[in-house]
């Protein structure tokens, strides 16, 4: 205790320094303990499952210039042969994919009419082989049938009769039991009526920054346009072996399209993330160096301390101090300005998270990141002025004797 005295006294005269060293330990507490909660959270967000086989999945596109181009026949046929190419598993044609940040969306609600509480969703129009080709896991319900799908011509503004969602949508829907949506009759362009047929573990929309990114639903379509995509699985581990396969087949037998962006869904879910990846990479760079120059600051400050104090420290060995004296002296030093820094920067950490909350929809920090960036700082206050203590337990008890 009495050491602790000489430790707070010695502080109150030389404050200006050891404040500014609080400080930065604060700033960097606030920014560290929120930039490490954000990239968690990105984490968290880039391991979601996306309800695919991804490993085994491609996609391309099927874009149509010829005049008098029967899309139907020719879509058939384009089915039929890749379906039959051994090594796949299923294909259908789909108008928006997962994670490619392009799709449609739809509102479905309880009640036919306006204002009626719609709730969001992603659209993906495609065939009775949907849950087949895409990987999918049906946990309720029933898939469609042939007799189910429907053509969609371009323009067109009504629906099918039936649809399958995800779980997530369900849950949404009908937040009390979630399998009662199966058989239920929901309303689509507010009047439109559907009935749920199937619910599906996952299938996450083609935009992964939207909060409803979970929600999807497939529609039975096939849809007559020039332009769309072909969403193929094939046997394990012979998905890459296929793509070009595949891809020269479908241009060899028709001049009249163009086939490209022959892509995995591995690489549309690292093209996803990219921004997610960068900023999570900028994040890191920004808490090492703030923690860094924390450190530094740290370094420098006993250092300047110990310079000034010489003579003293000197005095203090001739009347007995140890050298663990002088060095438990400065580390105490430091762990009270540290405790001082670690509190205002808890206070920081969580005013930002609170407003980060508050602007960006986030969840709020749990006291464990807190928690640990107070003990990080400390460790960090400890390593970084572990040397210049050292160097003040060598001084000599002869250096008191000197003068100036």
């Amino acid at each position: 205790m009495l050491e602790t005295g000489l430790i707070l006294r010695a502080l109150a005269r030389n404050k200006i320094g050891a404040l500014l060293i609080a400080f930065q330990i604060a700033l960097t507490m606030t920014i560290m303990v929120n930039a490490i909660f954000m990239i968690q959270d990105r984490q968290q967000q880039m391991q979601r499952e996306s309800g695919l086989d991804e490993a085994n999945t491609f996609y391309l596109t099927n874009t149509v210039f010829g005049q008098d181009y029967n899309i139907q026949a020719h879509l058939q046929t384009d089915l039929h042969m890749i379906r039959n190419t051994p090594g796949v598993v299923d294909a259908i044609q789909i108008n928006a994919v997962p994670l490619s940040g392009s799709g449609w969306s739809m509102a479905l609600q309880h009640e036919s009419g306006e204002d009626k509480d719609a709730v969001g969703s992603a659209i993906y129009m495609v065939d009775d082989h949907a849950i087949n080709s895409m990987g999918l896991e049906l946990i309720a319900g029933a898939n469609f049938k042939p007799a189910d799908i429907e053509l969609r011509k371009e323009g067109q503004s009504t629906w099918p009769a039936k649809t399958i969602i995800t779980k997530a949508f369900a849950e949404n829907l009908y937040p009390d039991d979630w399998q009662s949506a199966i058989g239920k009759t929901v309303y689509i362009s507010q009047t439109q009526p559907m009935q749920i047929i199937g619910v599906v573990e996952a299938l996450q929309a083609p935009w992964n920054g939207w909060n409803g990114v979970e929600r999807s639903m497939l529609v039975p379509f096939k849809r007559e346009a020039k332009g769309s995509y072909y969403f193929i699985r094939t046997e394990a581990g012979r998905r890459d072996e296929l793509m070009p396969i595949i891809e020269k087949a479908l241009a060899e037998s028709d001049k009249e399209r163009i086939i490209r962006r022959v892509t995995t869904i591995e690489e549309t879910r690292k093209r996803s993330y990219q921004q997610h990846n960068a900023t999570n990479k900028i994040l890191t760079t920004v808490v090492i160096t703030l923690t860094l120059i924390t450190g530094f600051g740290i370094v420098g400050l006993a250092i300047f301390s110990i310079n000034r104090r010489t003579k003293q420290i000197g005095t203090r060995r001739a009347l007995g101090a140890t050298k663990g004296q002088i060095m438990r002296y400065f580390m105490m030093e430091n762990f009270i300005i540290s405790t001082f820094g670690n509190i205002i920067g808890c206070i920081g950490a969580v005013a930002l998270n609170m407003w980060l909350v508050s602007a960006f929809n986030l969840s709020p920090i749990g006291f464990e990141l807190v928690a640990f960036g107070v003990l990080a700082l400390f460790i960090v206050g400890q390593l970084a002025v572990l040397y210049p203590a050292r160097k003040a337990s060598m001084i000599a008890p002869a250096i008191a004797t000197r003068t100036v």
